[in-house]
């Protein structure tokens, strides 16, 4: 019994600094600036760029594969702060800046259809077949997904009301001396 645990401790051990030297010496560097990216973009994971996540998103982003106006959710100043880290020129015709929006569904007209949890990036649409949905607020990224295949158009994009988790400071009004 005390020679099985000792040989298996033995083995664990030398199996776990394989793999320290394995990791020392075999790793693969990413690159700094996507990183970086990464940590700017609001982490939605929207797929409103046309990329599944945030992090593809800031891979492509690094790369000059994606534009750096292409995140919906973040805006202008999301694509003011990308111009200035990757010291790129910006063009700001293109980004909009559109109230937060979130999905919500009218029940009177759902016919639970399911149609809308299949295309959720988010799994913010709660409902099995055959039954009344429900959308978690708190998950929705109002990409609008939802809306497009809705049979019956219950589901429509409201904007958020003012609460205070949504409240912000409005621009300060500009005061000519």
């Amino acid at each position: 019994m005390i020679a099985a645990i000792g040989s298996l401790t033995l083995l664990g051990l030398a199996l776990g600094f394989l793999l320290s030297l394995a990791a020392r010496y075999l790793r693969v560097e990413g690159d700094s600036r996507a990183a970086e990216i990464e940590s700017l973009l609001p982490g939605a994971n929207c797929a409103q760029c046309g990329y599944p996540g945030c992090s593809p998103a800031a891979q492509a982003m690094a790369a000059g594969d994606l534009a750096i106006t292409a995140c919906p959710p973040g805006g202008r100043g999301l694509a003011e702060k990308l111009a200035a880290t990757l010291g790129v020129s910006l063009d700001l015709s293109a980004v909009k800046d559109s109230p937060v929006v979130l999905a919500r569904i009218d029940e009177a007209l759902c016919i639970g259809c399911a149609h809308c949890g299949k295309e959720c990036p988010t799994d913010a649409i709660i409902g099995a077949a055959k039954q009344i949905h429900s959308v978690i607020q708190d998950a929705c990224s109002g990409c609008g997904k939802c809306v497009a295949v809705c049979p019956t158009e219950c589901l429509r994009l409201h904007p958020v009301s003012t609460t205070l988790p949504w409240w912000h400071w409005p621009k300060p009004i500009a005061v000519e001396v």
